[in-house]
């Protein structure tokens, strides 16, 4: 039988602590994330996370991502700098895999994440 799942209230969900963010460019920045489903094969994963202000980059090779931003501001860039996207509350940001590039966070962000790596990934 297959088990329906519903997640509300994504703006309240609580989250991990706050820690050092790995891939940031700025001293200090944080973030915390929720896992809220993985599907079974594990390519799949869907939660919320935060983060501070700042920037950090992002690598995207072994997973798609979708965000839907749920509160804050950010600039979202590909690698070599083109193709700014500036997001916010409302937004989905769709970083399609193989992308690579950086987000620059100017409001402290939430945002629900949706990451689905291909079968040969």
């Amino acid at each position: 039988m297959i088990d329906l799942q519903t997640f509300a209230d994504l703006a309240s969900v609580q989250l991990s602590a706050f820690a050092d963010k790995p891939t940031t460019l700025t001293e200090g920045q944080q973030e915390a994330s929720a896992p809220l489903w993985t599907s079974a094969d594990r390519r799949t994963k869907i939660g919320v996370w935060e983060c501070t202000p700042g920037r950090f980059t992002a690598d995207r090779t072994a997973a798609g991502e979708y965000c839907h931003i749920i509160a804050g501001r950010a600039s979202v860039s590909n690698a070599d700098g083109s193709g700014t996207r500036e997001i916010g509350p409302g937004d989905l940001l769709v970083l399609p895999q193989g992308w690579t590039g950086e987000w620059v966070i100017h409001e402290h962000m939430r945002k629900l994440y949706v990451i689905s790596a291909s079968p040969d990934a």
